[in-house]
């Protein structure tokens, strides 16, 4: 298995590198932070605006191909993924915001795979009875509704909940308390969590729509099959024969979507940040290309998101594994 892992993460790292090369070429063609810095006000002229991004290592009279090299080799051998045009450091700011978005990311992703995947065990097990059309009907109103829609849904709620029960229960906004908390583990666990419900809420409500709808079909597929039938045939309840055989069966192709969702996920925070004020990566990400055009932020995101499918994609592989022997076989 570990074999296996290895092997597979070698080919997901090279599928990184090309996208992020080919990415890169294409910031470097597309984002132009010159042309923002010269609008600046007072006015610079275009030979300080020029020698400034030079110090940054962002030189816009170099060709594409020198400057994906002299960024290629800092990354290599310093692990430095170069400078905003204000000379910031991304490496520092990147990786602080990296982490605070990965809470949401994982934590969502891992919420909406269980609820997903109990839900659509349940309905499935009780398919036209009136649990599975009020839970099969509910999950396709939300695939109706737009995220920024579910994500202020969300955030009202929870302000509301606030009023009714008369003191702060959840934060809408930030991710700490702005007048401080007690010392102590405790009370900024309790901050962290209040600050972080929310926003994990309103991406797992949208998270776990695909897996629910997708497991009740599979799954709905093989209760009925000859291989299920014969081990109820052989003394196994109906529970016993969709929980050792059927289930397995169908939550191979569910486990195989988890690569493609963590992206999604990934995406999905760029307006959820926005929405309850979190400075994680997808505020940080979008205010790069759409307000400084900064290229090395801009590449170093995709790259993330690279490493997040990869790493939801061996998720997938070791769930696969785990439920199917023919994958531990071959």
């Amino acid at each position: 298995m570990l074999i296996y892992i290895v092997r597979r993460l070698a080919n997901y790292l090279v599928q990184i590198f090309v996208a992020t090369t080919i990415a890169y070429f294409a910031a470097v063609s597309f984002l132009k932070p010159e042309v923002l810095m010269l609008q600046a006000t007072p006015r610079p002229t275009r030979q300080q605006v020029y020698d400034r991004l030079t110090a940054n290592q962002l030189d816009p009279t170099m060709s594409s191909l020198g400057r994906y090299l002299q960024w290629l080799q800092n990354v290599v051998l310093h692990w430095d993924w170069g400078k905003s045009p204000n000379g910031q450091p991304v490496s520092q700011e990147f990786m602080s915001r990296a982490l605070i978005s990965g809470r949401l990311v994982f934590l969502s992703m891992i919420l909406s795979i269980i609820v997903g995947v109990s839900l659509g065990i349940y309905t499935a097990s009780r398919q036209y009875k009136a649990g599975d059309k009020v839970v099969t009907y509910l999950s396709y109103f939300i695939q109706t509704i737009p995220a920024p829609v579910i994500y202020l849904v969300v955030q009202m709620t929870g302000i509301k909940i606030n009023e009714t029960a008369g003191q702060r229960i959840f934060f809408v906004g930030g991710i700490e308390n702005a007048d401080g908390v007690a010392d102590g583990f405790f009370p900024h666990l309790v901050d962290q969590l209040q600050h972080l419900i929310l926003p994990t809420l309103a991406l797992t409500i949208l998270g776990y729509v695909g897996y629910q709808l997708l497991q009740r079909t599979l799954l709905l597929d093989n209760i009925n099959a000859d291989y299920v039938r014969t081990a109820r045939a052989k003394g196994l309840t109906k529970a016993q024969a969709v929980r050792k055989h059927a289930l397995r069966t169908s939550f191979i192709p569910v486990a195989q979507t988890i690569a493609f969702a963590v992206p999604g996920i990934f995406a999905g925070t760029f307006i959820v940040e926005m929405v309850f004020a979190w400075p994680g990566l997808g505020r940080y990400t979008l205010q790069a290309i759409t307000l400084t055009q900064d290229v090395n932020v801009t590449v170093a995101s995709i790259a993330f998101g690279g490493l997040l499918f990869a790493i939801g994609a061996i998720i997938a592989d070791v769930s696969i594994a785990v439920v199917d022997p023919r994958v531990r076989v071959s």
